[in-house]
């Protein structure tokens, strides 16, 4: 005959004090709450992101310098930003424009209509007069194939480097004038290095 087992009697279900429950209450409202900061701050960032992408792309667009042609103005490695639209650009202005799938930078020296004269020592004259260009730090007559003086097409403006011996430009017909259609902006600002930032 079996014995029968003699159960253990169980210990009395414990219940959760009224502080414990308030204590894992508050834990689950704080986690609720962070999750719900979390995701709009997500939302913030994602939104402002897309608000910066979409001026960069339509209004001011950020560009990097390549190359030397425009020192001592702007150096290999510089970053910068344009403004996109003015179309009234002045002798003087630095604009980036589409040539050959690249961004290129330069300076405006004359616009639809001017006559351009560049002597042998590199001083440029529009519509006979002087340009005074303080930003060359020298002056050349550089790669120089067009017929002097020359008149720039309608729709169009005459471009330089400010380093003038080495720049290809509007004084070579392999560039020529730029269209207003292909200019990307006018640079405004530089942003990189901190050390040189400020307008141009």
């Amino acid at each position: 005959m079996k014995k029968e087992k003699k159960e253990k009697p169980s210990k009395p279900l414990e219940l959760p004090s009224i502080e414990q429950l308030e204590a894992e209450l508050g834990r689950e409202k704080y986690r609720w709450r962070f999750r719900r900061v979390l995701r709009s701050t997500i939302y913030a960032l994602v939104t402002v992101a897309a608000a910066a992408v979409l001026v960069a792309t339509l209004w001011m667009p950020v560009l990097q310098i390549s190359g030397n042609s425009m020192a001592p103005t702007l150096i290999d490695g510089e970053i910068v930003i344009s403004l996109k639209g003015s179309g009234n650009y002045q002798p003087g202005d630095i604009v980036a424009f589409y040539y050959d799938n690249k961004i290129l930078v330069k300076r405006v020296i004359a616009g639809p209509g001017d006559w351009v004269d560049i002597d042998e020592k590199g001083t440029v004259f529009v519509n006979e007069q002087e340009l005074y260009e303080p930003y060359l730090s020298e002056k050349a007559l550089g790669d120089c194939n067009i017929t002097l003086p020359y008149q720039v097409p309608e729709s169009k403006v005459f471009v330089m480097g400010d380093h003038r011996s080495v720049s290809l430009d509007s004084r070579n017909t392999a560039l020529g004038c730029v269209s207003y259609d292909q200019i990307v902006g006018e640079l405004l600002f530089r942003v990189w290095p901190h050390t040189g930032m400020g307008p141009l």
